[in-house]
Parts: C-alpha cells; structure tokens; sequence
C-alpha cells in the first residue's frame, strides 16, 4: 500500500483541500483510498461531513487505547475511506512529546489494514509525534505550497528539515510539490512557480491548483469539490493533479527498499 504524507509546516496553504480532494479524486478513479486525519482541529473529518467525533472513534484511540485502524474506519459520501481525527489527539502530542518510542506505531497499523488503495495522511501543521508517526509511515510526500514569497522560504525550510530526517530514518521520500491558490492575475504568482521550479527540480507538479471560490466553500457543505462544484475550476485542477500523479506512479506501490535508492519516481 502506497503511503502518502501530505505536510507543511506553513498553514493556509492548502493542505487539508488537497488531502481532501486528492482522496475523492482516486475514490472517483475506483483507486479505494483511506485517509488518515492526523491534525487534532480535525479538518479533513469535518470536510468529509462528520462533526463531534467521538475520541473513542476517531485515531485517538489508535495512539492511545491501541485500537486497530480498521476499527476506526469509516465510509465517506466521496467513496474513499477515512480514519476521523477529534481534538484529543492534543493529548498525544502532550502526553508522548519526549517518546521515540512511538514513532513507528502508525506505519505499524497501516502495515496491518486490508490490502487496498493509497493511504493519504493529513498532517498536523507541527513537526511533533503525529507529523513524526506520518512521515515514519510514509514513502512519498505531497507538499502543498501557496504562491506566495512566505510560502517558498518555508518550503526551503521544510526540505532542508526533510533531508536531515531522511538521513536519521535511512530513506528516501519521493516528494512532490504542488503550488496552491496560484493567481494567474498576478505577476508574483509566476515567478514563485519559477523560484520552486528552479530549487526544486523535478519534484513540482505541473498542474496549478488556482484560487477558486468553490474549494473554500465546499468543505462548509461537508463535500469534496467534484460533489460541490463539479464542473468548477477548482475540481478541474484537482482532477488534473490526480491525473498527473497517477501518470507518474505517485500512487503506485513502492518497490522493495534498496541500498542507496534514488529520490525521485
């Protein structure tokens, strides 16, 4: 099962809306993906239309009572499975911050779910014990990245960060770096493309996902932006950025582990 860690330190960038509606894209395409919630404000639980769930029900449980995930999962109205977040994940991060120990106790329940499509993790914003569990878990990640100069200096960051915990974890991550909320009226929307296309080579995505007035609107609804505005500009990118990924076996199973393997697919 292909693992997708879907992370940025910066918030407003996107990151929930991709998770989303990269979910329900492969959901469409027949792909069954499960989206794991990992931020305690439990967005992507709230996008997909389920409030007030219960700790007991959501991947609290899994950190805190060890419960399986396949217990936990639940049927979107998109198709795509979802393990829910509630605000009691704070208590992990809380209660775990100093533990290393648990860092491979997620790669360790997705290893245990029934065979299916790609597993997409929504992260926490913060570099703590959930991000930590996800990016141990995980074999590929998609970085949303909003067009704008704030945005570019954090990505500098964030894969600077990257590559010193890849060294630490032994591994290499397949990266790919969607830009986000690009504005076609403005002039700086195309030179940020440029500055991350010129220090990230390779790794970003072709398709832009453009402002659009429908992607902020449709997780008001409890809808994924195909079931909210299905002919939008907004679903359209998201269809076309799935489309891509696939093309480039984003999603596709990784291959056995090698010494020294080449960060790229």
């Amino acid at each position: 099962m292909p693992v997708v860690a879907i992370f940025n330190q910066k918030g407003g960038v996107g990151k929930t809306t991709t998770a989303l509606n990269v979910a329900a894209a492969l959901a469409g395409r027949g792909r069954q993906p499960v989206a794991i919630d990992l931020d305690p404000q439990a967005h992507l639980t709230l996008a997909l239309g389920l409030r007030n769930v219960p700790a007991a029900d959501s991947v609290y449980a899994f950190f805190k009572d060890g419960r399986p995930l396949s217990e936990l999962v639940r049927r979107s109205a998109c198709g795509a499975a979802l393990v829910p977040a509630s605000p009691d994940l704070t208590k992990i991060e809380a209660l775990h911050a100093a533990d290393v120990s648990i860092a491979p106790r997620l790669k360790e329940g997705i290893e245990q779910l029934e065979p299916r499509g790609p597993a997409l993790l929504d992260c926490s914003p913060a570099m703590g014990v959930l991000s930590l569990n996800a990016l141990v878990a995980a074999d590929r990640l998609l970085l949303p990245v909003s067009a704008d100069y704030l945005s570019v200096e954090g990505a500098n960051r964030l894969s600077a960060a990257l590559d010193v915990l890849e060294s630490r974890l032994g591994k290499r991550f397949v990266r790919r770096i969607v830009v986000t909320r690009f504005d076609a009226r403005r002039r700086l929307a195309f030179n940020i493309q440029a500055m991350l296309r010129e220090r990230f080579a390779g790794q970003v995505c072709d398709t832009l996902i453009k402002e659009n007035v429908a992607l902020a609107e449709s997780p008001m609804h409890g809808q994924d932006i195909f079931a909210f505005a299905a002919h939008s500009q907004g679903a359209g990118d998201y269809r076309a950025l799935t489309e891509e990924l696939e093309g480039s076996n984003f999603f596709a199973s990784p291959a056995p582990a090698t010494a020294g393997a080449a960060q790229g697919g």
